[in-house]
């Protein structure tokens, strides 16, 4: 018994179907990635923005203490920008990761009824093999002792 020809295409689409739900995950965390770096970023100009204030007031130049302060007032507002966005990416990609192991168990679950039903095969085809093998035997033994009798 050979292993249903439905199983090895449900198998195939499983397959697909994980691919694709890692394809949307990789996806998903490469964006995440790059919220996080532009956080990074703001972060950075922040502090920058607080170096030059502080750089400015040990030279007296209001300008540099305007632009300083104004660098990290835009920073900060931008990194509060960015602080939800992010936040919804991780519920994304959590999301999108239960989405890709289940796909992945439901894969592995067919696999292991193809394993099985190739194990299942091949016992039976021993047991086929085994009783040939056997009638061969009891044929061979009968034609024997037909023979003597003969004699």
């Amino acid at each position: 018994m050979a292993v249903p020809r439905g199983l090895r295409r449900l198998l195939e689409v499983r397959e697909l179907e994980e691919e694709l739900k890692k394809a949307a995950l990789e996806e998903a965390l490469s964006d995440l990635r790059l919220l996080r770096a532009a956080l990074e970023e703001a972060r950075e100009r922040e502090r920058s923005g607080r170096r030059r204030v502080t750089a400015s007031a040990a030279s007296r130049d209001v300008a540099d203490r305007i632009a300083g302060l104004e660098e990290t007032r835009a920073a900060g507002r931008y990194a509060a920008a960015l602080a939800p966005r992010i936040a919804g990416k991780e519920r994304e990609v959590a999301s999108w990761r239960q989405e890709y192991l289940a796909k992945r168990m439901e894969r592995r679950q067919v696999e292991t009824l193809i394993r099985k039903a190739e194990a299942a095969a091949g016992v039976i085809a021993g047991r086929r093999g085994q009783r040939q093998l056997d009638d061969w035997f009891l044929d061979r033994a009968g034609q024997g002792n037909g023979a003597r009798e003969r004699k």
